[in-house]
Order: C-alpha cells, then structure tokens, then sequence
C-alpha cells in the first residue's frame, strides 16, 4: 500500500530554532509510558538566553559527545578547538564564580525601525545600524577561483568577483565588470564545505553546486580572515536562498571569525607556565584517535595553547560557540544510508539533512547531486517493496530502496524535518501533535 504525504511548505522559510527531535513509536506515545529514541533531528541554532538554558546544556552535551565519539570528522585543529572549550567550560563549571545569563534586553527590530522613522520625519538623525531592507547588499572583490575537473586551470587563479542576490559573477579584472562575466554562479542549492587552515594562512570555500549532470565543483581562496568570512557567510546564506540583506548575515560573519580567531595560535611561553599547574587529564577532551596520536605532556600543551584564545569567555558563551563550532562541521546534520537507486546496478549513499538530501558515490565519497526540501512536491512509501519516491519540482523525480535501515527510518526523518518547517520562535506555540504523527506515521 502506498502512502502519500502532500507538502505546502517552505522549509527554508520557517526554519530558526535548533530542535532536538527524537521520533517516536506512535504506539508508544499513546499509551504515555514507553518511548524508543530512535534517532535525532538537526535544524539550525537561535537561541533565547532568557529562555534556553536547558536547551544550551543539553545540546552542549550532544556536540560534546558526537565530537567525542567521532560521529563527526574534524580536522585536528578543531579538535583542539573543541578540547580547550570543554577545558574552559569544565573549569567554569566547577567554579564558584559562574557566569549568570546577559540582562540586556533585545532589540526588537519593528520598534527600532519605527523608532528610527519616527526621529526622521521629525527632521532628526535616525541611527543607521539598521540597513534599508529594500537595498541588497553585494560584495566585490579579488578572489582566486580553481576547477578541479578543468584541466586547463592547473592552480588558482585570480578574477574579479562580485556577489549579488544568490549568485556569483566574475570576470577577469574589475575593468571588466560592467560587461558579461566568465561565469555566473547560482549557488541557491549548494553545497558550502570550509576548506580552511589559520595557521596556514589558508582560508578556501569549496562549492558543489548542483547541474543538470551532477555537481560542479568549485574552490575560492580568500587573502584573509575578513574577507573569507564575509564570502563564506554569503555562501552559506545563498545556499538556503537568502541574500545578504537578511538579518542573518552580520551575526554569521561574527561567528566566523571568532571561531577563526580561537584558532590562531599564541605564544608558548604563557602555556609553559600553565602546564605545570595543569589539573586536568587531556585523553577525556579529545577522540581516541587524536589522543593516540600525542603523548599526554604534548597533547597538554597544545590544548592549554588552543586555551588562551577562549580564556576570557563566559560559561554561557563558551558552550554557544562550542554548538556553533559543532554546527559549522562540513558533516553537521547528515546522516548516511546505504541505498539503490531505482534503475541503477550499484549502490550509493544517501545523505539525509534538515534542509536536503544528498546522493554521494560509494566508492569515491564524491556527492553526485543534491535535492532541496523546498523543491519537493510530495513523498510516498510503497511498503511493500520497502521504497521510498519522492517528486520534486521541474518534473523530477527518484525512487530508492534503503540496505543499511527500515525505509521508514528515512520516511521519518523526511517528515520529522518538513514538521520542525513548520514550527515558529515563538516559545508559547503549541505542538500540533496530530500534524506531526501525519507526517512521520504512516501503516505498514
């Protein structure tokens, strides 16, 4: 029997909050005895710190521990990062001095607006920190571009870029600008993957962006902190097809560089003199595999060193910027299936995020396309062939049967997403409980 599930939604449109989600045995829930967590649903981070204290805590604990138990990868420079947080964080803990929550009250952005009309029609000077909502930013600048599968660029090279809306243009000097570009670049559906190394002066963004064929992929390198944060933040805003005139973009430039800024590297001298004092065991902050690279004494060292750029930071914000760092994974939210597609003789993995779901080669690891939540029309389950077809928009559709889990894992997952969709910030809102076993149910 099939079962179809309709989709009205915008799921870009109405994701904020970070919701951490665990389905349940409808069966289970009814009776209000017994539940089974089964797995975990990821939607990006807003927090309220009036409000979200728990929230912050448990959520803390959760990154804590994927990054522990590697159910993430990240680069060892991270995992640094990550230890000297949980090392700051573990000694504020059992501080007497904790950090209570910031009693300044929000802005709220009507009433600042308002405000500032208000001061202008007066005559006055209104307070320009508010940006006029109908202009859409851009950004222009030098950056060096380069294609892996074009042979003919065999390193980077420079071109002049400019970034508007959801799309990249560039051309081959700024002289140029005002005719047709090289290529330009709709990067509303991609892939945005860090390729960077502080300590390297290195600060690249990988783009896999979806063709008619497949992905195509492209690097950009930055010539510094500044300028990667303000191209990556626009990049990861284009991606959920958003310009940089939301309200979004300042605060996703911040939390770049800070998480840039904790890994740059201070002096050794203020660590020596630390590590002497040190009362803590390194192995528990870090994974098994990184713990077996480096001798306790050295594995010390580098924390304490990864240590003093976060030193100064409160409880509170020491466990934010560790979820951010956590959410700012390459593999953030992805969770992995073994499937065959429809019509074809070898298998692949499945990809499933809060926002889209991936297609990536077995054998290589290499994504071959991707496939965005707002773009579908509707999913269905055959159960009793075990497939899942789903229908997006442009007349595309696909079918696959799941090898590594029950396709209704990934049905669950499907409807659990498009539910958390439909969700707002507002803290007093109801669950609409039948919405939610409609579209993660369904009768076998």
């Amino acid at each position: 029997m099939d079962h179809i599930f309709l989709i009205q939604l915008s799921v870009e449109g109405h994701l904020g909050s970070f919701h951490n989600l665990a389905i349940v045995d409808n069966a289970a829930v009814n009776i209000g005895v017994h539940m089974a967590l089964l797995f975990t649903i990821y939607t990006p981070t807003c927090f309220f710190l009036q409000y979200d204290a728990v929230r912050i805590n448990q959520l803390y604990e959760q990154a804590r521990w994927a990054v522990l138990l590697e159910e993430i990868d990240c680069t060892e420079e991270e995992m640094l990062i990550f230890a000297a947080l949980q090392y700051h964080i573990s000694k504020l803990s059992l501080s007497a001095e904790t950090q209570d929550f910031t009693n300044e009250s929000e802005v709220d952005e009507v009433e600042a607006a308002l405000s500032n009309l208000e001061v202008t029609l007066e005559g006055g000077k209104a307070d320009n920190t508010l940006e006029d909502i109908t202009d859409i930013p851009k950004l222009a600048d030098n950056l060096r571009l380069f294609r892996p599968k074009k042979l003919i660029l065999k390193a980077f090279k420079q071109y002049w870029f400019i970034f508007k809306d959801t799309s990249i243009a560039y051309f081959k000097n700024k002289e140029l600008e005002q005719g047709e570009p090289v290529e330009k670049l709709n990067l509303r559906g991609c892939e945005v993957v860090p390729d960077v190394n502080v300590a390297g002066r290195k600060f690249g963004i990988k783009l896999l962006i979806p063709v008619a064929d497949g992905m195509n992929e492209v690097y950009l390198r930055c010539d510094h902190e500044n300028q990667y944060a303000q191209w990556m933040a626009a990049c990861i805003l284009a991606s959920k097809g958003k310009t940089m005139a939301d309200s979004s973009y300042q605060p996703e430039v911040l939390n770049i560089l800070s998480f840039l800024r904790m890994k740059n590297r201070n002096s050794a001298s203020q660590v020596a003199s630390n590590l002497e004092t040190m009362d803590m065991n390194p192995e528990c902050f870090v994974s098994p595999r990184c713990a077996k690279k480096h001798k306790s004494k050295q594995l010390a060292a580098r924390i304490l060193e990864a240590h003093q750029n976060v030193a100064q930071m409160p409880l509170v914000e020491a466990k934010l910027r560790f979820i951010q760092a956590w959410q700012s994974l390459p593999e953030f939210g992805l969770t992995y299936y073994l499937v065959r597609f429809k019509g074809s003789k070898k298998d692949d993995i499945l990809g499933v995020s809060y926002n889209r779901l991936i297609r990536i080669e077995a054998a290589t690891g290499i994504p071959i396309t991707t496939w965005r939540f707002t773009n579908m029309k509707q999913w269905n389950v055959n159960w009793e062939i075990r497939q899942v077809a789903i229908e997006f928009d442009q007349n595309v559709s696909i079918a696959f049967t799941c090898l590594s889990a029950d396709c209704k894992i990934v049905h669950e997952y499907i409807g659990g997403y498009i539910f958390l969709s439909t969700r707002s910030k507002d803290q007093n809102e109801t669950l609409d409980e039948d919405l939610f076993h409609k579209l993660t149910g369904g009768q076998e």
